[in-house]
């Protein structure tokens, strides 16, 4: 009979979803106040002769719920990043389901934070001459926090702490 090691529990996992406050409802509510404000207005413009303005009224409506629907679906993406049995794993799911997966070994692994003057700042994983960028979907405070958790964990990985019950 053999005898199965057991799973050893990850180092580091962290799930990265985009963050949308709207709901499918929300969503339905706040397009039909946009298509009542924009009808609204073209119908003021309707009355006063200006005629060609509702065309552009339809057009700006169809618009605003388009990207609305584009914004709902964006978030359905996510990312997970594990650390590992000696590697990084990063899996990507994209808005349509399709899966795609980096692994990178941890022994010369490093993390960095990437200042940008005015934009949120770049959280990259490194190792040799390959680069991944990860927690594109997170805000600043949420991106710091997870770059302050993952360097934590990089740390834990690059020096191990073992128990050498001889020297107890």
């Amino acid at each position: 009979m053999r005898v199965q090691p057991a799973p050893v529990a990850p180092i580091f996992e962290a799930v990265i979803v985009p963050h949308r406050s709207l709901s499918r409802r929300g969503r339905l509510v706040l397009s039909c106040a946009l298509a009542g404000a924009i009808g609204a207005a073209g119908l003021v413009f309707l009355l006063l002769g200006a005629w060609p303005v509702v065309g552009f009224s339809g057009l700006e409506i169809a618009l605003a719920i388009a990207l609305l629907h584009l914004n709902a679906r964006q978030s359905r993406g996510s990312e997970v990043v594990v650390l590992h049995d000696g590697t990084a794993r990063i899996t990507r799911t994209d808005p349509r389901g399709r899966r795609t997966e980096t692994v990178l070994p941890l022994g010369w692994l490093r993390m960095e934070l990437q200042e940008r003057p005015g934009r949120v700042p770049g959280l990259l994983l490194r190792h040799r001459h390959r680069e991944v960028e990860i927690g594109t979907a997170l805000g600043e405070a949420d991106k710091r926090s997870l770059a302050a958790a993952l360097s934590a964990a990089l740390e834990r990985a690059h020096t191990p702490r073992f128990d050498n019950p001889q020297l107890r």
